[in-house]
């Protein structure tokens, strides 16, 4: 048998390595009542909308419940607060948000300015995964839903009854999971630190701003799909992680377009695209923990369902789909690039000297 080159086995070695980085299954104590008690604070606004012929009111009230994501594993006392301070941030971005599409030349420039806040927030208070994806998640879907000025309070008040509806779920899932398990003690805040505080936010809230301008200019139909894939690829704790998050998003986006094209073909009750989603999310929740590529799969048709759920049936399946995906690859290359910057000391360091000219002395410690 011929013997293969260094470079060809240093090429192999590589491949090898990334195979079994994407393969790789990580560990986790997530009980199944929690990914339960997520698809019923997502999937119950869902079937209330349905009820009362109102699909499109239940999908606000649905993006509000992912609030209960964000539940943490402190005491009931904590765990409270942190859901009551996310919904109100959540609340108070999808209003920002959903405002700007009133003067459309803003929207990029608060869309950019409320990731870096929610990013610096997300920082200083040590909120954890997903960080701050779903505030953004509300604001961008907020800045690009066509609606008139005096329908805002309508729809910023069906989006905060959501979050309730999560809060309420979360109150009642935290007394039965304190009684199977010990709480964690809650930890202290982090040091200030510059970099972590200030620059990073600011990578992050300019990079989903470039992505935003690239899906405009590129005439996409959701640029908010762009903008929401760069903050989730962007949140990568290590640019090794942010390369595995952006392959495993492109490939899970794959398969989980075939899978939604299976999905859409089928013949569905109107009770059954609620009972779908819920059904999504609880698989979601229970992947994400362990593999993001196999949790993205079942993401893709989810969101798709979410998004598009009052516009299924009106244009082609095929197209749309196709849509998706090249949001997706387009978001996956600037959140790269993002994390290129923030996971390069020479680059971060430049912008840190840069950003600490700009600040007044006595916020720079």
């Amino acid at each position: 048998m011929p013997q293969l080159s260094p470079a060809w086995s240093r090429l192999l070695a590589l491949l090898r390595r990334e195979w079994q980085q994407l393969l790789q299954f990580n560990r986790s104590d997530r009980r199944w009542q929690m990914p339960f008690c997520a698809a019923l604070a997502s999937g119950l606004p869902l079937l209330v909308g349905l009820y009362f012929d109102q699909l499109d009111y239940g999908l606000v009230s649905s993006l509000g419940g992912l609030v209960f994501i964000y539940t943490p594993t402190t005491p009931l006392a904590h765990r409270m607060m942190v859901l009551m301070a996310c919904s109100f941030g959540m609340s108070a971005c999808y209003a920002l948000g959903i405002m700007s599409h009133l003067v459309p030349l803003l929207r990029v420039p608060m869309l950019t300015l409320i990731t870096i806040l929610i990013a610096m927030l997300c920082r200083v208070y040590a909120i954890g995964p997903p960080r701050g994806l779903f505030f953004m998640m509300a604001a961008a879907i907020g800045a690009f839903t066509p609606v008139e000025l005096l329908e805002l309070p309508l729809r910023v008040g069906l989006f905060t009854m959501g979050c309730l509806l999560a809060c309420l779920i979360a109150f009642f899932f935290s007394l039965h999971a304190l009684r199977l398990q010990a709480p964690q003690p809650v930890a202290p805040l982090p040091e200030p630190d510059f970099e972590a505080m200030v620059t990073d936010p600011v990578v992050t809230g300019l990079s989903l701003g470039s992505s935003l301008l690239l899906a405009l200019a590129l005439q996409l139909d959701r640029p908010y799909w762009v903008a929401l894939t760069c903050i989730t690829v962007i949140q990568g704790a290590s640019l090794r992680a942010i390369w595995n998050r952006q392959t495993q998003r492109i490939a899970g986006t794959g398969l989980g377009l075939l899978l939604a094209t299976a999905l859409l073909t089928l013949p569905l009750p109107p009770w059954g695209l609620p009972l779908l989603i819920i059904g999504l999310t609880f698989l979601v929740e229970s992947l994400i923990v362990r593999h993001y590529g196999l949790a993205v799969v079942f993401i893709t048709p989810m969101t798709l369902l979410l998004a598009e759920a009052t516009q299924l049936g009106q244009g082609s399946a095929g197209s749309l789909l196709q849509a998706r995906l090249i949001d997706t690859v387009v978001g996956s290359v600037v959140g790269l690039l993002g994390g290129v910057v923030l996971h390069t000391p020479r680059l971060r360091g430049a912008l840190s000297r840069a950003l600490r000219r700009l600040t007044p002395a006595r916020l720079r410690h």
